[in-house]
């Protein structure tokens, strides 16, 4: 049965629309379970009802015209109860309802089991059969993992628009993971890579003779490649070996390859999309044939299709040569090389399906002001290039199509944004000082060249986290010293005398360099920051003499150690630390050691703060990572990511914690995760008492407008009310309530 399993999956997996995999798996299931019906009901949960969309067995002119409201009928009892209903004799049900049309009394024997993706009832998938029979628990388990392996396939349809509820008019939404707020509406821009089968938009030919001119350009070269790489290698192997260089041959001929694709081309097909559709279908066949040497050749087949692809968008372009002035830009993977291509003044946002909210582009989309969602996992990226869409970057949403009255809406929100951006400009020079005389520092994080760095000195307190991986992460090896040495003596300079606190290189978990790869099964959990360089100490002791080096006469260097987690990590750091200023002196460069620091960013530092104080001069709170590692919440993960929240209760207990126990040990702690960015987060944190905040710079006015207009008694006293709530929704629904009464609500980014 597991085979049978694994082949009907692979199936609906390689269906190419989801009305095949839905006749597919119906049909299948009906046969590997020896039953006369199997038949799928879609669950609207905006009508309340359940429609059946496919079916074996039954009539198939009731598919689309039988529905049932939740809960009635032995499918809508199945629905309602989210859990499984096997029964022998089905008419005696008291929940038994009969529906002439579909011709189902016939049958005696039900079992329906529901279909479910997070927590949300998507369906029912039942079986049925003439003779009385109770399905055995194998029946049973099998029906519910195939109802499992439906789930993503049609939520992932659902999500795409490729497949609607009848209440639906077109528009569809996306979610992933909030990775820099604000909105935007505009035109999508999709960015391909090149030779990636899976990647290539559906594109309608301009010229269709065109079209297959150039792919049988395309084979021919790749033939000539191949035939020259078999000359090269001729004296090398054995004929045995040198007869697959025939075979390639073979492949791309007219028959096998470029005539199923030039009949695509003709149907209405560009000639990548027809390329990659065929060679993906001719793949996914190989790999469900029994044959073993039929099976390897499907690794043949994508080779092909690639070196075929590749020649194709040499000719290509990957990029438009004109951008639309609102570009979303989005792909299945963007780097930073990707925002180089578009004009900074026509991009408006960014949306990917891999990433996160820690990956080098969504810190340089922060930086930006960009609003941007990534790990979007069910985005369709061969049907939105050129569609108007809303993004949400505040909510991790992205619109497609959107109707007029959410376009308007959305509108409305953006220009209300502006609006109080220009207002909240006018005060940006003035201090960071509550109503009661208080002064807040604000600071900023960074991880570029700041070309603002001249504007940002008055409105700062200084660098609360200068990333050094993100230079780390823009060129193709290690940067050498003096390379370092230039960058941190740039940042230093730029906001002296005001301190810049550099954080030691933070490479793993999500974030690893191109020519450093880390692949881990549990990344966050494993080889990371300060771990990677103290195995590495050649790359820390370069990374602390550039930093020590670049500080020579300014004195304005502080160093902060990320990902600790044992006292000892921080001891060999300081000895290294101590080492090369030694180093540094033998050379003639004299240093003054710098303040160090430690990121509370990992649960068990939280009981260790008596031995850090006795090593350090600052604590610096990562909220993001202590979020994270406290709920067991990987909050890149769309799956889960609901599930991450600053304003949980434990992890502002947690907070509140470490300020008063560091306000004990008189150690100076500040905070520079993404709670401090936020204007009521920013509040609660002043009011627990940490005596710095450090956000990314289009954060800064909205905090400075809130702890300009809420004294420190206020704040304090909010702290107590919050401290007391049980949930997440209890603590954000209190915080918006009462800076709703303190008429700042404005200042709150949009949520549901």
């Amino acid at each position: 049965m597991l085979e049978v399993l694994r082949r009907i999956i692979q199936e609906v997996n390689g269906a190419r629309n989801l009305d095949v995999a839905l006749s597919t798996m119906v049909r299948r299931i009906r046969k590997a379970m020896h039953t006369d019906v199997c038949s799928f009901y879609l669950h609207d949960a905006e009508l309340g009802q359940l429609v059946l969309m496919e079916t074996i067995g039954l009539r198939t002119q009731a598919v689309g015209q039988v529905t049932l409201p939740q809960g009635e009928g032995l499918v809508g009892l199945v629905a309602s109860r989210e859990e499984p209903l096997n029964l022998e004799d089905a008419q005696a049900h008291p929940h038994f309802r009969y529906f002439e049309a579909t011709g189902e009394e016939r049958y005696s024997s039900f079992l329906g089991v529901p279909i479910i993706h997070q927590r949300r009832t998507l369906g029912v998938l039942v079986v049925q059969q003439a003779e009385k029979r109770r399905y055995d628990e194998e029946d049973e388990a099998f029906l519910v993992t195939m109802a499992a392996q439906l789930a993503g396939v049609l939520a992932h349809a659902l999500a795409t628009g490729s497949f609607t509820r009848p209440s639906l008019d077109g528009q569809a939404m996306f979610t992933g993971v909030a990775a820099s707020p604000g909105m935007a509406i505009g035109e999508v821009v999709v960015i391909a890579p090149p030779a990636d089968l899976n990647s290539v938009p559906d594109l309608i030919p301009a010229d269709v003779d065109y079209e297959i001119t150039r792919l049988r350009e395309a084979i021919d070269r790749v033939r000539e490649e191949i035939r020259s790489a078999g000359e090269r290698l001729a004296s090398r192997i054995s004929a045995q070996e040198l007869a697959l260089f025939e075979v390639y041959q073979q492949m791309l001929g007219e028959a096998a390859l470029s005539q199923e694709v030039v009949k695509r081309i003709r149907e209405g097909q560009w000639a990548p999309g027809a390329l990659a559709d065929v060679v993906r279908r001719h793949v996914q066949y190989l790999e469900r044939v029994d044959d073993d040497y039929l099976r390897e050749r499907a690794a043949d087949v994508r080779d092909l299709g690639r070196r075929v692809l590749a020649h194709l968008q040499e000719e290509t372009p990957q990029t438009p040569d004109v951008y639309p002035d609102s570009t979303i830009l989005v792909g299945d993977e963007i780097s930073v090389a990707m925002l180089g291509e578009v004009p900074r003044d026509k991009l408006a946002g960014l949306v990917s399906v891999r990433g996160s909210s820690t990956s080098h582009v969504a810190i340089i989309a922060r930086a930006m002001g960009l609003p941007t969602v990534l790990g979007m996992v069910d985005l369709p990226l061969s049907r939105l290039g050129g569609a108007r869409v809303v993004l949400d970057g505040h909510r991790g949403r992205l619109f497609v199509r959107p109707s007029a009255e959410l376009e308007s809406h959305y509108q409305s929100l953006i220009d209300e944004e502006r609006a109080l951006a220009e207002v909240l400009e006018h005060e940006q020079d003035l201090p960071s000082r509550t109503p009661d005389d208080y002064d807040m520092p604000l600071m900023v994080n960074t991880g570029l060249a700041v070309e603002a760095a001249a504007s940002l000195k008055n409105r700062i307190s200084g660098v609360g986290l200068y990333r050094t991986e993100v230079p780390f992460m823009i060129t193709e090896r290690f940067p050498g010293e003096q390379e370092q040495t230039r960058l941190y003596r740039k940042q230093l300079e730029s906001f002296a005398p005001l301190p810049v606190v550099m954080r030691t290189l933070d490479i793993g978990g999500d974030k690893d360099l191109p020519y450093f790869p880390i692949e881990e099964a549990n990344p966050f959990l494993g080889w990371r920051g300060i771990r990677v360089t103290l195995d590495h100490p050649e790359v820390l002791m370069v990374q602390l003499r550039a930093m020590l080096r670049a500080s020579v006469g300014l004195d304005n260097l502080q160093v902060l150690l990320p990902m600790v987690t044992n006292v000892d990590e921080v001891d060999d750091a300081l000895k290294l630390l101590d080492r090369a200023i030694i180093e540094l002196g033998e050379e003639g460069v004299e240093v003054n050691r710098p303040r160090v620091g430690v990121m509370l960013e990992v649960p068990a530092t939280l009981y260790q703060l008596d031995a850090l104080a006795e090593r350090v001069d600052f604590f610096s709170v990562g909220s993001n990572d202590l979020t994270q590692y406290l709920l067991a919440v990987d909050r890149n993960n769309p799956r889960v990511a609901e599930l991450y929240d600053a304003c949980h209760p434990a992890v502002l207990s947690a907070m509140a914690r470490l300020a008063t126990e560091s306000a004990a040990l008189r150690m100076p702690i500040s905070v520079c995760g993404e709670l401090a960015g936020d204007p009521a987060g920013a509040l609660l944190l002043m009011g627990m008492g940490f005596n710095s905040l450090s956000m990314n710079a289009p954060s800064l006015p909205r905090v400075r407008a809130a702890i300009r207009r809420v004294s420190l008694k206020a704040a304090r006293q909010l702290v107590e009310e919050t401290l007391c709530l049980d949930t997440p929704a209890a603590v954000r629904r209190h915080l918006s309530a009462q800076l709703g009464e303190w008429q700042l609500a404005h200042l709150l980014p949009p949520r549901d």
